[in-house]
């Protein structure tokens, strides 16, 4: 059977991933340290699946990691245990800097030894296109410099770096990759288009940092898990690729899209409406990747259009109410960044 190892895999790429990988016949072991932003109703569906196993396990617990690893030698690694909540690392940012610096370099050293006598491991390691920083005009491609703005974005960065390192110092078969904003089922509701969708099916009113103005490239996390799985298969190690679907919109038209399609659905709320509110520090205008690099090389490409994917989201959450109560109501509701 061929093994895979996902940490982070409670989360919300991670668990969608884990059914992409599920669903083309591969042993999944989900490594997960099971945090505030970790919901185990996301793998509920594959509990009964055979090839399904879940390990508490932290990143930063070296000794229970390297057990786990030697343990079950799997072929592939897919590392999205992380920190990601910007607004969070702008409170208080050494949560991120403990898991996404320190936990990855536990990883690196376990697999720097693993990787000897387990020649055929390959190394996926999962970062964001915010690495990159404010990108005001044209895409970043992958050999643009890194210049981040928020604390989660350099300890992504520095993770970046790191297994870059591994990968020139050690030989380390790796390969790191940059995506854009994910949306889709599953995502924590601290995030833009969930906590959205949490509003309008509780009534409640809709904030929006600044002038609503700051640019995303937004992916729906189905085609960016089959991306992965391809970039897996047949990526070329040691290299980077970007993941995105080279379709940006600034937020308060993003949220408007959001409405619209939503008032096809349900009745919305007198209390559902747009609250603008002081921005974010450090709020960088856009984001944007040129993906070309993977699109060309392994004849990769999106399958989903963005008033698809938003729908799409929207019903699973409309039929997935007790997702929220899987939270505390301050994580949901509390703003948090400022």
């Amino acid at each position: 059977m061929h093994r895979i190892i996902v940490t982070g895999g409670l989360g919300f790429i991670g668990s969608n991933l884990i059914k992409t990988l599920l669903k083309k016949k591969y042993y999944v072991i989900n490594l997960d340290k099971v945090s505030y932003s970790s919901n185990f109703y996301n793998t509920k569906e594959y509990l009964k699946n055979k090839n399904y196993k879940f390990i508490k396990c932290d990143l930063l617990n070296k000794n229970k990691l390297k057990k786990i690893i030697n343990k079950y030698k799997p072929l592939g690694i897919f590392n999205l245990a992380a920190e990601t909540h910007v607004d969070r690392s702008i409170d208080d940012p050494s949560p991120f800097i403990y898991s996404n610096i320190n936990g990855l370099f536990n990883l690196l050293e376990i697999l720097r030894l693993f990787v000897k006598k387990n020649k055929k491991l390959k190394l996926i390691h999962i970062s964001t296109d915010e690495v990159y920083g404010d990108v005001l005009k044209g895409r970043s491609k992958e050999t643009d410099a890194y210049n981040p703005s928020s604390p989660y974005a350099a300890s992504k960065a520095s993770s970046d770096h790191l297994v870059n390192s591994y990968i020139r110092t050690f030989k380390l078969p790796a390969i790191v990759t940059n995506c854009s904003n994910n949306y889709g089922p599953k995502q924590h509701p601290e995030k833009l288009i969930p906590k959205v969708i949490y509003n309008i099916l509780n009534n409640k009113e809709i904030p929006i940092y600044g002038k609503g103005l700051n640019s995303r490239e937004w992916i729906y996390v189905e085609d960016h898990c089959n991306a992965l799985e391809k970039i897996y298969k047949k990526g070329k190690l040691g290299s980077f690729y970007n993941i995105g679907s080279n379709v940006n919109i600034n937020n308060i038209s993003l949220i408007k899209k959001l409405l619209k399609i939503v008032k096809k659905k349900i009745k919305i709320g007198k209390k559902v409406k747009i609250k603008y509110v002081s921005d974010r520090p450090g709020h960088d205008l856009r984001y944007a990747i040129n993906s070309n690099k993977l699109k060309k090389s392994l004849n990769w490409k999106t399958n989903t259009k963005l008033n698809d994917g938003i729908l799409k989201t929207f019903e699973w959450y409309q039929s997935n109410k007790k997702y929220y109560l899987n939270f505390s109501k301050k994580d949901i509701i509390k703003r948090l960044g400022k």
